[in-house]
């Protein structure tokens, strides 16, 4: 019987050099050259507001606060992920679909629990350290 695995997901370089990866398996992304991003994830847009039914900015500023790697690039996906996010800080009752949707974008950003253990963000002392001021 044949089974058809499916390739596991490229981590982004950003990810992988915050967790360290990118030492740990140096031939991995030894070659590896990503787009290169216009800078940071940034502030919400104008369209990303909080409202008593939801707190999309709020969601914003807490995935940007918690996920650093995030950049401009994807202010898309975090948009909506911050959508749904919101709905759910406020209260607001979400369906199943709403659930697996974010589930699935969290993912994507690399914001799962199992992610999450292994990412290790340099402070900003190590950075003075490096002069990376």
């Amino acid at each position: 019987m044949e089974q058809n695995f499916m390739p596991r997901p490229r981590n982004p370089l950003a990810k992988a050099k915050a967790e360290g990866r990118d030492k740990v398996n140096a031939g991995r992304f030894k070659d590896r050259a990503e787009p290169k991003a216009n800078g940071p994830l940034g502030t919400p847009p104008k369209w990303i507001a909080d409202t008593d039914q939801c707190k999309a900015k709020a969601a914003w500023l807490l995935f940007q606060n918690e996920l650093p790697w995030l950049n401009q690039s994807h202010r898309t996906l975090v948009g909506m992920a911050s959508n749904i996010q919101g709905r759910i800080m406020a209260g607001q009752e979400v369906g199943v679909q709403a659930m697996n949707l974010l589930r699935q974008m969290l993912g994507q950003m690399g914001a799962t629990p199992a992610d999450a253990t292994k990412v290790t963000v340099p402070n900003e002392e190590d950075d003075e350290e490096d002069g990376l001021d």
